[in-house]
């Protein structure tokens, strides 16, 4: 889409003139490292395009759209420590690059810096943006919480799960586009319904990326298998477990219960039980189902159907990517 690229193209102008070298270096390095590793940047578009489509310049959205890009790398470079990832988006990590006090302090300070941003706005909307923007940051971390309590967990359901990842990823997502709807001033209404359109499209999107975690290639820019090494109970793991034999069950919870020393293969044999099963459909099926409920909430938004179409597109190339 080309929109889509323009909004990419205008906020990678406006990150590289406001995340400038900064001292000590060794805080300020890391931050502009992460923020310029690539990623596809949407979130900070979604802010552009949210306000757009309700009726502002959507250049008024590029302080906000900032804050947000920055907070959700922060978020990543404590997820990456967390979880001792070597890499992201197919570079080191910021941990593995310089070490894990650095991590941890230059993403302290990303948290911060996000917060600032918001002070370019007016009081009236720079008040609605902290509160949703502090509402959302909070969640996140209880989202990585539960992440983190469900590898320890003998049994984690469904809804559990379905909980997890809409605190972890969908509700930034949510707050995005909410984001964009505040700076335009637009009807609660509005600003509520684009909210949970974000939520049902965060949720489809952080889906694929469970599909692609273990199905994806080398394009995909993190190492495939991960959640599998990890033990993550995705919603893979979660239906193999309800769907599968007796026998396939028992091989699944071996594999993530006791150590294995070649994981090339672990992955091998998660991956043919969670194909044996179905899992793998089921998860794809998934991924359609919360984009389609994204699609139906759109469908009750105030605006046209021209900027309805932009927003269904969109979530049509989070739903085929596979990066």
């Amino acid at each position: 889409m080309q929109l889509i690229t323009d909004y990419q193209n205008e906020f990678l102008s406006f990150l590289k003139e406001h995340i400038q070298k900064r001292e000590p270096k060794n805080l300020y390095d890391p931050i502009q490292y992460i923020l310029n590793v690539g990623g596809k940047r949407l979130r900070p578009v979604l802010t552009m395009l949210s306000t757009d489509i309700f009726g502002k310049d959507y250049h008024q959205a590029l302080y906000a759209a900032l804050a947000v890009e920055i907070f959700h790398n922060f978020s990543l470079v404590h997820d990456d420590i967390m979880d001792e990832a070597p890499l992201r988006r197919g570079q080191p990590t910021v941990h593995t690059k310089w070490n894990l006090n650095t991590g941890i302090l230059s993403g302290d300070a990303m948290l911060i810096l996000a917060y600032q941003y918001f002070e370019r706005y007016e009081p009236i909307i720079f008040r609605q943006l902290a509160e949703i923007f502090s509402k959302t940051a909070l969640e996140v971390c209880e989202g990585q919480q539960y992440d983190v309590d469900f590898e320890k967990e003998k049994q984690v359901s469904t809804s559990q799960y379905l909980k997890m990842i809409t605190y972890k990823t969908a509700v930034l997502v949510g707050a995005a586009l909410k984001m964009g709807a505040i700076i335009a001033e637009t009807s609660e209404e509005n600003k509520q319904k684009i909210y949970d359109f974000g939520i049902a499209l965060g949720i489809a999107y952080q889906l694929q990326d469970d599909y692609l975690d273990t199905f994806g290639d080398n394009t995909f820019g993190k190492k495939i298998g991960g959640d599998i090494l990890q033990n993550k109970k995705t919603l893979l793991y979660l239906n193999t477990l309800e769907k599968g034999s007796s026998e396939e069950k028992e091989a699944l919870m071996r594999l993530y219960k006791f150590p294995i020393e070649n994981e090339k293969e672990k992955i091998a044999k998660v991956t043919q039980l969670f194909i044996s099963t179905g899992s793998d459909l089921f998860l794809r099926s998934e991924v359609e189902n919360y984009t389609l409920k994204a699609f139906s909430i759109l469908d009750t938004l105030e605006i046209s159907e021209q900027k309805k179409e932009i927003l269904k597109e969109f979530g049509k190339s989070l739903m085929n990517r596979n990066i």
